[in-house]
């Protein structure tokens, strides 16, 4: 009967931790609102799954990368690029343009798109 209990209690425990995990998680972004600005101010951000870069840049939205103007260059099998990234002769992974056609490439950090964009960068 004691040993019932504390099986109930443990498995009660880890639910509960589950549950705070996905609800931390579930809630909006820091930088929603500035990765909403980029797409709205006409930024681009060309990228490629298997691109480390790209997968560093996204890291610096933390939750808001989700809502990032993204556009995938590579195809399935990370073998070629999408006709769109080749028409818009993308050479490099990340590229960012924006909407005066101006490009950067690299991992940009937040305050220059910030910059280049007009968008808010929440403190």
């Amino acid at each position: 009967m004691k040993k019932n209990k504390i099986i109930i209690i443990i498995v009660a425990v880890i639910i509960i931790g589950l549950m705070a995990l996905w609800l931390k998680s579930a809630g909006p972004g820091k930088l929603d609102a500035f990765a909403d600005c980029l797409k709205q101010n006409g930024a681009t951000f060309y990228g490629a799954f298997w691109c480390p870069h790209c997968q560093s840049q996204k890291a610096l939205f933390g939750k808001s990368a989700k809502r990032l103007p993204y556009l995938e260059c590579s195809t399935p099998d990370g073998r070629g690029q999408t006709a769109v990234c080749k028409d818009k002769k993308i050479e490099s992974y990340p590229t960012w343009e924006f909407k005066d056609g101006s490009r950067l490439n690299g991992e940009i950090p937040l305050a220059q798109l910030a910059e280049k964009t007009g968008c808010l960068l929440p403190q």
